[in-house]
């Protein structure tokens, strides 16, 4: 058993060698709340004019697809990042609300030379953040996404404006829905019914729902869509893969099958099985990996997960003949490690769900459409299927701070966690890290219970509080 201390936004490199690409990159794109630096309308300008720059090199006047999410910012910082793209020459296509691998697919399959998504992902409607794909659907590699950020760091884009007449206009993708719709449809197994299955849909106000309910109804699946009315305020608000509570409700009360939690921008996936209980994101993966390995489908019976997942789904994976590979937080690395280890599947306990047999980002949708399939292709009940994994008591706990020094740095902090290590032995671990999209710190124990889960959490997190808060 042994503890993480991995660092998120911030120059800065830990003990275990993370680190990340400075002041405004995280780990998922850049994010912050919304009409303040760096997400307020300025900086999304200069963004789209960098990123219109760097990618020049390779076309003079680079396509890009840019979508967003529902939240009220969205409308703003499109317009502006679409006028930086234009204003650089470059030809930016603005396609709307659309989940974020729905762009990620719409940049791959109209050739684009990029792809960019105005989301904040699972965080509330204050917070907004820009994050970019590559022509071929991958994240935007580290090199290119460090060039554009020290041409706005630098203040220097005035110099690479080019005269009027190569200005970039506007281009028009036609039939993005419905396009996305049928790609998604398309990673169902043929043959497979799910004709009158009862499902309920969380569409978290936010991007799931302009596709979500389309997908399952084309497949015939009996539907209740639950939180699909964005105002633009709305979005993860007591809903979606966060708070499932209300998901929970339903499915118990409309004796569905399973109930499927989105997150703002679709990318997570979180389920409840018929009993009315949530799954954890490692419980989705196992299921699902598991499926494949028996079916000859899992490539190298491997599986990727991170440093967060819970210690359940080693011990899962062992039993079933699956080798487990672990990667630093955040769905980019989890890729990164497929990609190298040649893995078919990968994810994160929070609901990234990673298939590469389909896609080449994590799809909230598109997982949930492969555990629908294993629920039906084995004709048991969810609930059945999740038993394959026992997940220990884990106690997450977010503390806000001021500064990100190591961890390793801090006497005070290595030493509650060296402390709660003695006390848990081989019967839990602790992992301390910092968000690498807000100013946190999160703390997590796994233990042999609830109640000592908590409490050494808690411990712990006093601890930071008292020492970075």
């Amino acid at each position: 058993m042994t503890s993480v201390c991995a660092c998120g936004a911030g120059p800065v490199t830990d003990s275990q060698g993370y680190s990340n690409m400075g002041k405004l990159f995280g780990t998922d794109g850049i994010r912050g709340e919304a009409n303040r630096y760096p997400m307020d309308g300025i900086t999304a300008f200069q963004l789209g004019q960098a990123v219109t720059h760097v990618l020049k090199s390779e076309r003079r006047s680079p396509r890009i697809i840019v979508g967003r999410d529902t939240r009220i910012s969205g409308y703003m910082l499109e317009n502006a990042f679409v006028a930086g793209v234009a204003a650089m020459g470059g030809t930016p296509y603005a396609v709307g609300v659309l989940p974020t691998p729905g762009v990620a697919f719409i940049t791959r399959d109209v050739d684009a030379d990029a792809g960019a998504v105005i989301s904040a992902s699972h965080n509330p409607y204050q917070d907004n953040g820009i994050k970019f794909f590559s022509g071929a659907g991958f994240k935007l590699p580290d090199e290119q996404q460090e060039a554009i950020e020290r041409l706005v760091l630098a203040g220097r884009l005035d110099e690479h404006v080019p005269p009027a007449r190569q200005i970039g206009r506007g281009g028009h993708v036609e039939n993005v829905i419905e396009r996305y719709v049928e790609f998604l449809t398309h990673t169902f197994p043929r043959g497979l019914s799910i004709r009158g299955m009862k499902l309920v849909l969380d569409a978290a106000n936010g991007a799931a729902g302009r596709v979500a309910p389309r997908v399952f109804a084309e497949l015939g699946a009996d539907l209740e869509v639950i939180h699909n009315a964005p105002d633009g305020f709305n979005i993860n608000e007591n809903c979606g893969s966060q708070h499932p509570r209300h998901l929970e409700k339903c499915v118990k009360e409309s004796g569905a099958s399973m109930g499927l939690a989105f997150d703002g921008d679709a990318d997570r996936l979180i389920a409840v099985d018929e009993k009315g209980r949530t799954l954890t994101g490692d419980q989705v993966l196992i299921i699902c990996a598991r499926d494949m390995k028996e079916r000859g489908q899992l490539k190298n019976n491997r599986v990727v997960s991170t440093v967060m997942s819970n210690i359940g789904l080693g011990i899962a994976c062992r039993k079933c003949g699956l080798e487990l590979h672990t990667s630093r937080v955040g769905d980019r690395y989890v890729l990164e490690e497929m990609q190298r280890l040649d893995a078919m599947v990968g994810g994160e306990d929070s609901g990234h769900m990673i298939f590469l047999n389909h896609h080449t980002t994590g799809d909230g949708i598109l997982a949930a459409l492969q555990l629908v399939a294993t629920v039906a292709r084995e004709g048991r009940s969810l609930s059945e299927l999740a038993s394959v994994m026992d997940v220990f008591p884990q106690e997450l706990i977010n503390v806000e701070i001021r500064t990100k020094p190591l961890i390793s740095s801090v006497p005070a902090v290595t030493e509650a966690i060296r402390a709660v290590e003695a006390e848990l032995g081989d019967q839990g671990r602790v992992l301390v890290r910092y968000s690498g999209t807000q100013n946190v710190c999160r703390v997590m124990v796994e233990g042999p219970t609830a109640a000592v889960t908590r409490k050494f959490c808690t411990q712990i997190a006093e601890v930071v509080k008292r020492s970075l808060g």
